[in-house]
């Protein structure tokens, strides 16, 4: 029933652009005002749907362990499937989706381009803080289906709004901002033991065989490192604190 809740939870909180053009508002991430960037760590390549690493907080991670344990074989076979089984990053964004306020704030997914290209911005002083409540900008995302940019996946582009406007005046939608999600509560953190046995169970071994293969590292976890981690973003706390 909680698995259930979860994926229901994120079909309406996670926003996944189709084809065509939107026109977002990035919001602050109410449960950290010093940055709305928010790093993830998936693994795709383990059962059928993905699952969280728990690498994302610093901690152990049994299939991360195993697949340091492939790399460290000396065969170039278990190598490359050492490096499928790593986790791989997926940053998100609190928007709102301009035309759809109502709906409240979503989670918007993307890759490394995208998160360098946004980067960028937030880094010049020309645009600064998109998110700013009072003096962002909005944002015009573009999505070319895979057959119109004739490639196996879509395509996804982004264009800064020039003019910097407030994020809403309407106070309903300012109240579902302040009344957004935690992230965590869409990907809920998986145990040591549960990412165990998914490992065992794709593995198609029985646990005595496994055993020796998946052991917990006596290496402390480290966090992950971010794609830019000299990027630095601007406190909107204050301003935050002002529109409510």
């Amino acid at each position: 029933m909680s698995s259930l809740k979860n994926t229901n939870n994120r079909v309406s909180n996670i926003w996944k652009p189709e084809p065509g053009e939107h026109q977002i508002r990035i919001v602050p991430y109410v449960h950290n005002l010093e940055n709305p960037f928010i790093d993830l760590y998936f693994h795709y390549n383990i059962g059928k749907r993905s699952v969280l690493s728990p690498v994302t907080y610093g901690r152990p991670d049994p299939i991360l362990e195993f697949a340091e344990k492939l790399k460290q074989t000396g065969d170039k076979e278990d190598w490359l499937m050492g490096r499928k089984l790593e986790p791989k990053m997926r940053t998100y964004l609190p928007v709102i989706i301009r035309g759809q306020e109502s709906e409240g704030v979503k989670f918007w997914g993307f890759g490394k381009q995208i998160y360098e290209e946004l980067l960028t911005f937030f880094a010049d002083e020309d645009y600064g803080d998109l998110s700013d409540p009072k003096n962002g900008r909005d944002i015009v995302v573009t999505v070319k289906s895979a057959e119109e940019v004739g490639k196996s996946y879509a395509e996804t582009s982004i264009r800064v709004k020039p003019k910097q406007t407030p994020l809403t005046e309407n106070p309903a939608v300012l109240e579902k901002v302040k009344q957004q999600p935690k992230i965590n509560e869409l990907y809920p953190e998986p145990s040591y033991d549960e990412l165990k046995s998914q490992l065992q169970t794709w593995m198609g071994t029985t646990q005595e065989e496994s055993e020796d293969v998946v052991k917990t590292s006596t290496k402390k976890a480290q966090p992950a490192k971010t794609i830019v981690e000299a990027a630095t973003y601007p406190t909107i706390a204050s301003s935050f604190d002002d529109l409510f």
